[in-house]
């Protein structure tokens, strides 16, 4: 009887400690959901801002790269058509270069600990390499002759057709990068190269044109402004592809390839603008007609392209495409109140032509799922 009674307190006991087990188990779940639920809500909190962060990078990126476009292409057709003294624009060239390098070699030293960290660095890679700088200097001169061809084009183009026609960097581009690059693109890349063409093409004979306006500039003849376009967009494609082919076979820093580019092609400015302009800076100096906006210009082809270079990386082929876009319609609109830009019919359809390439170009290929991918997730 004793033994039956201890053996009922046993079980007894045992039941109250599976009990007490059991309800611990339940609390340790609840807190581990409550746990792993909290954790979700950080998360989510956490990835809130981020996602802010995202859009407004995008947004900005967008900004950015429309008001680049279309506001440099304005400013560069304005001061060559401005009233008052006509500047030398191989010397802004010059000057432009003067600016990127002090800009670059400031963002250089920031990426150093010491000013001595940033010296040895700067002369291991600049003098030190004399193979290496010689790489670089191919691009320095031609990204020198490509910036005075935009001034001679600006000269003789209004800023909405030299918009258009400059678009034909894409091409020259996806040619040198099949050429260069071994590249291979894809039939909708070659339709909208195709398309761009045709665009820039009823754009050139379309007949659109500015009202006649006094200036101390050149004579306006557009074949020499679309030849010298045309010349700028075949030097920007050899240099751009030939720049990412040298960025891709080293590990030195973008800005420090900006630093080598700006002090090889400050010779070959001064080179450059003593053999086309000794005359006149010879006899009306250097900074002749220079004002403000002659600055402010100056400022804008310097910083223009590295700023679209810190923010392109947020930008996809999509945003790119439309901000190119938006900038041909926005230096349309300009030169209509700007300039009295007359736009025609065929205009407009050779601008519409030249968007869509850009859109067409810059599509997404659709990469397809592989059975055996697709086949695994149905599984899991």
């Amino acid at each position: 009887m004793a033994d039956r009674l201890m053996t009922d307190k046993a079980v007894s006991d045992n039941t109250e400690i599976d009990t007490a087990e059991s309800d611990n188990k339940q609390i340790n779940i609840a807190e581990i959901d409550i746990t792993e639920s909290d954790h979700q809500e950080m998360t989510v909190r956490t990835n809130m801002p981020e996602a802010r962060t995202a859009r407004l990078l995008k947004v900005t990126s967008l900004v950015t790269l429309t008001l680049q476009n279309a506001v440099l292409g304005l400013s560069m057709r304005y001061s060559r058509t401005r009233d008052g003294p006509m500047f030398v624009s191989s010397t802004a060239v010059v000057m432009a270069e003067w600016v990127k390098l002090i800009v670059c070699l400031y963002l250089v030293y920031r990426q150093h600990d010491s000013f001595r960290a940033f010296r040895k660095d700067l002369y291991r890679t600049v003098v030190a390499n004399p193979m290496d700088t010689i790489k670089v200097s191919v691009p320095s001169f031609v990204y020198i002759i490509q910036n005075n061809l935009l001034y001679v084009s600006a000269s003789h183009l209004d800023a909405a057709t030299y918009q258009v026609t400059y678009q034909l960097k894409i091409l020259t581009t996806a040619l040198f990068a099949v050429l260069m690059l071994k590249r291979k693109l894809l039939p909708t890349q070659w339709a909208a190269l195709v398309l761009l063409v045709a665009g820039v093409a009823m754009v050139q004979i379309s007949g659109s044109s500015e009202a006649p306006k006094q200036s101390d500039g050149p004579a306006q003849n557009k074949l020499i402004g679309f030849s010298a376009a045309l010349g700028a967009c075949f030097l920007s494609g050899f240099a751009g592809i030939y720049f990412e082919k040298i960025l891709k076979g080293s590990d030195i820093s973008v800005w420090m390839r900006n630093v080598q580019l700006s002090l090889l092609s400050l010779p070959f400015g001064f080179m450059t603008c003593l053999i086309s302009d000794w005359n006149k800076v010879v006899h009306y100096g250097w900074f002749y007609g220079y004002d403000f906006f002659i600055a402010y210009l100056i400022v804008l082809q310097a910083a223009g392209g590295m700023v679209v270079a810190l923010v392109v990386k947020y930008a996809d082929n999509i945003l790119k495409g439309f901000a190119t876009s938006l900038a041909i319609i926005i230096s349309c609109l300009a030169s209509v109140y700007l300039f009295n830009f007359r736009i025609t019919v065929l205009f407009t359809i050779g601008v519409v032509l030249v968007i869509g390439s850009i859109f067409l170009y810059s599509k997404p290929a659709k990469v397809e799922k592989s059975p055996s991918k697709s086949k695994m997730n149905e599984e899991v």
